[in-house]
C-alpha cells in the first residue's frame, strides 16, 4: 500500500477510511492494506486504544478480560482461533484435536460448586437434572427456524410455557419444587448473559436457530485477548491507526471538492468531531450497534434509507457486565471453577418488576474462578440486563459492599474478608459503545442484520459502495461473537476489492 500524510495522493489509487478499531474495523484495514489500488487507508478510532470490545487490562498482577472473554467454538471454520494459532498466541490444550472436537452445543459448563442466596449447598446432580431440562428446551427452541409460524414470540415465553407443563407434573414436595424452580431461574440469567439481552422475552423464538455454534470447547488467551488485536495492528503500515479521532458525521452520496486534491471529488466526506474533514471514496462502518441506535440520525447524512434505519431499531443490543473481585485467601476449594449462585423464592414463571435498587444484584449468575495470578486470587461475576446498567451507575465502594453481603450469605460466613478491590466492565455507559452484544429481538430477524449489512447506496446507478458496514451485528449466522466480527471486516473488504478488480480495466471516471 502506497502511504504518506493526508495531503495529495498520487492519481489512480482509493481513498479508504474505517470507522472503529475494533477487531471488525482491523481485519478490514488488515486486508487491504495488501491491495495494490489503496493508496490512502485510515481506520478512525474514537478511543486511545484499538481493539474495541476487546479489551485486556493488566491487573491484580495478571490480564482480566474487561470485553470479550473466549474464543467461542475454537477450531478450524473460526478465524479468531485460526488467526490466534497462526500468531503463536494458544498453549497445546487449546490447539489440541480433541479440543476442536467438542460439541458443547453452545451451552455453558455446569458449576464446581452450587450455593443458595442463604448459603445451603444444592446438589450438583439437581443443578445437572434442571441444566438438562432447560437446555433441552433451548435446543428445541431451534427447531422453529423454518417453521410457518412458532407457537408464541419470544424464546423466553416458549420456555416457561414448557416448563409450565413439566412442574405439573413433578412429585416433589414443594421445597424442592421451589429449589428447582430457583436453578431454572438462574440459568434463565444465563442465557440473558450470552444472548446480551435484559429477558429471553425479548429474543425472537423463530430466528433463533440461525445463530450458528462451531465446534471446540471454548478457551482463553492466557495473554489476553487484546494480544489477538495487537497482532492485527502491528501488522498495518505505522500510519493507518488514527486514535482518539471520534467521527461526527458521514456525509455520502455528494461530489465533495477538497483543497488537497485539486480537481478531483469524493462521493464522501467524513467530518471529525474535532473539525477535521476527511474526504474518501469508500468508508467501512464498523461501530457497534448501541452507538448506532444513539446517534444515527446525525451521523448520517443524508439520513440513513428508512428500512436501514429500522433494521438499526428493531435488532436487540443489550449488556453484559463483569465484576472481578479480588481475595488475598481463596475461600473456594482448589480446583473449583465456576460457583453458581441460585436465588431463593425466585421462579422463571413469575413476572416480577427488577428491584434495581434494593437487588440489582439478583441477576448475577455467579462467579467464575480466575487462574491464580501468584499469590492473587480473583473471582469474576457476570450480570446483564438493566441491572447490569444499573450497576455501572453505583460506586465501586457501593458495588463491592453489596457483593461482600452476597457473599457472606452465600458462604454462610458473616466473617468472610471483603475483596481487597473490585474492577468492573460498564460497556452500556461507554459512550461509543453503549451495550455489549446484538441479538434477534422480537419484530425482527436475520433479514434485518443482512439489510444493516448492505451498502450504500443501494441502488447501482450512482457511485458504488460509498458507505460499508462490518461489525458483529451484522453477520447473520455469528452476531455476538468476535469471530462474527472477524468475518465480517473482511467481507466488507473483500467486497470493495472486488468492485476494485471489476473497475481495474477501465480508467476511474472522475465525478
Amino acid at each position: 500500500m502506497a502511504s504518506g500524510g493526508d495531503g495529495a495522493e498520487a492519481p489512480g489509487g482509493w481513498r479508504v477510511l474505517v470507522v472503529g478499531g475494533g477487531i471488525a474495523g482491523l481485519g478490514a484495514a488488515q486486508r487491504l492494506c495488501r491491495h495494490p489500488a489503496v493508496q490512502h487507508l485510515r481506520v478512525l478510532e474514537a478511543t486511545a486504544r484499538a481493539g474495541g470490545r476487546i479489551r485486556s487490562e493488566r491487573c491484580f498482577g495478571g490480564v482480566v478480560e474487561v470485553g470479550a472473554h473466549w474464543i467461542h467454538g475454537p477450531s478450524q471454520g473460526n478465524p479468531v482461533f485460526q488467526l490466534a494459532a497462526e500468531y503463536g498466541l494458544l498453549g497445546e490444550k487449546e490447539l489440541s484435536k480433541e479440543n476442536q472436537l467438542v460439541e458443547t452445543g453452545g451451552h455453558v459448563g455446569l458449576p464446581s460448586v452450587c450455593c443458595t442466596s442463604s448459603g445451603a449447598r444444592v446438589s450438583l446432580e439437581l443443578v445437572a437434572e434442571m441444566a438438562s431440562l432447560f437446555y433441552g428446551l433451548i435446543d428445541q427452541t431451534r427447531e422453529f427456524l423454518h417453521a410457518a409460524e412458532t407457537p408464541v414470540p419470544s424464546v423466553g415465553e416458549y420456555l416457561k410455557k414448557e416448563i409450565g407443563q413439566q412442574v405439573a407434573g413433578w412429585t416433589e414436595n414443594e421445597e424442592t419444587r421451589k429449589l428447582k424452580l430457583a436453578i431454572l431461574n438462574t440459568f434463565f440469567h444465563v442465557e440473558c448473559c450470552l444472548s446480551g439481552t435484559h429477558s429471553m422475552d425479548l429474543v425472537a423464538l423463530a430466528p433463533f436457530g440461525e445463530y450458528t455454534v462451531l465446534p471446540g470447547l471454548d478457551c482463553t488467551f492466557s495473554g489476553g485477548y487484546q494480544e489477538l488485536t495487537n497482532c492485527i495492528m502491528a501488522s498495518l503500515p505505522k500510519d493507518v491507526m488514527i486514535f482518539n479521532k471520534p467521527v461526527k458525521t458521514i456525509h455520502w452520496n455528494g461530489s465533495f471538492q477538497e483543497d488537497a486534491f485539486p480537481g478531483e471529488a469524493f462521493p464522501v466526506l467524513v467530518e471529525c468531531e474535532d473539525g477535521s474533514r476527511l474526504p474518501a471514496h469508500h468508508v467501512i462502518v464498523t461501530v457497534p450497534l448501541g452507538f448506532l441506535k444513539e446517534q444515527q440520525n446525525t451521523f448520517f447524512d443524508p439520513p440513513l434509507p428508512a428500512e436501514k434505519a429500522q433494521a438499526i431499531k428493531k435488532i436487540g443490543f443489550g449488556t453484559n457486565n463483569k465484576i472481578f473481585l479480588e481475595f488475598e485467601e481463596p475461600f473456594w476449594e482448589p480446583g473449583c471453577q465456576l460457583i453458581q449462585v441460585v436465588w431463593e423464592d425466585t421462579s422463571p414463571l413469575q413476572d416480577t418488576a427488577p428491584s434495581l435498587q434494593a437487588a440489582w444484584f439478583k441477576k448475577l449468575i455467579g462467579f467464575l474462578v480466575l487462574p491464580p495470578f501468584g499469590s492473587v486470587h480473583v473471582l469474576c461475576g457476570f450480570i446483564a440486563g438493566l441491572e447490569s446498567e444499573f450497576m455501572e451507575t453505583l460506586s465501586d465502594e457501593e458495588v463491592l459492599l453489596s457483593l461482600t453481603q452476597v457473599l457472606r450469605k452465600v458462604t454462610g460466613n458473616p466473617q468472610l474478608p471483603a475483596p481487597k478491590s473490585v474492577l468492573r466492565s460498564c460497556w452500556h455507559s461507554a459512550p461509543y459503545t453503549r451495550g455489549s452484544y446484538s441479538y434477534v429481538a422480537v419484530g425482527s430477524t436475520g433479514d434485518d442484520i443482512d439489510l444493516l449489512a448492505q451498502p450504500l447506496p443501494v441502488d447501482d446507478t450512482s457511485t458504488q459502495l460509498q458507505i460499508l458496514f462490518a461489525g458483529e451485528a451484522t453477520h447473520r449466522t455469528f452476531y455476538s461473537t468476535t469471530h462474527g466480527a472477524l468475518l465480517s471486516g473482511w467481507r466488507e473488504a473483500d467486497r470493495l476489492m472486488g468492485l476494485w478488480d471489476l473497475q481495474s480495466q477501465q480508467p476511474r471516471p472522475r465525478l
